[in-house]
């Protein structure tokens, strides 16, 4: 697949799996920039509504920074050339693009939610890049996409590599239970220039 391709299909349905977005040996770089022992508890909604409900997600997360290392500012340079594509051919207006990992220990979970809500309106397109060896089916967590109507879509394993974007006010979606650690990075592009550290949404 290409950023062509990426086009097209965003442009078809509004979501896109791109396979082998990164090498193995990519994904490997890029997961030795994350730190567990740096992530902390992932918690819901903004500001002052910030709760840590253990019942709807379970994960941690650590923010993306460019100083965490080459494979990051590489792997933002990555989501740049996205965002410039993408505002080229849809005139979304993106110009902010925030990240974190988000490590699911075992049997953690996210139950379904969007990424854009109305405390939220400024996320337009949400990505996710898994960070994951050798996924079998018996280890679970996999991504389940629906659509507004709740019909579900799509079943995503988070093989390393995978890229998945898609819009972020139209596509409810879930991290189903994992069986082993799962890594991947989460990620948003803006329409608008606030940035809050407790951001609320991993997938």
């Amino acid at each position: 697949m290409n950023i062509a391709e990426l086009l097209e299909q965003i442009a078809e349905k509004g979501w896109c799996v791109w396979d082998e977005f990164l090498t193995p040996d990519a994904v490997q770089q890029l997961r030795a920039c994350f730190g567990n022992e740096n992530a902390k508890n992932a918690r819901i909604g903004r500001n002052e509504n910030l709760l840590a409900e253990k019942t709807i997600r379970s994960d941690k997360i650590s923010w993306l920074e460019p100083e965490m290392g080459e494979p990051v500012q590489h792997y933002l340079m990555q989501m740049e050339n996205i965002q410039r594509a993408v505002n080229r051919e849809f005139f979304l207006g993106l110009f902010e693009y925030e990240a974190h990992f988000a490590s699911y220990g075992k049997g953690a979970f996210y139950k379904k939610h969007l990424d854009a809500f109305k405390e939220n309106i400024s996320r337009r397109l949400t990505t996710v890049l898994y960070l994951n060896d050798n996924w079998t089916a018996e280890d679970g967590g996999e991504l389940v996409i629906y659509d507004l109507d709740d019909k579900k879509l799509a079943t995503v394993a988070p093989q390393g590599g995978r890229l998945i974007i898609f819009l972020s006010e139209q596509f409810p979606h879930e991290v189903l239970p994992t069986n082993k650690e799962r890594i991947s990075i989460a990620g948003w592009f803006r329409v608008n220039g606030v940035r809050d550290n407790f951001l609320d949404i991993a997938s």
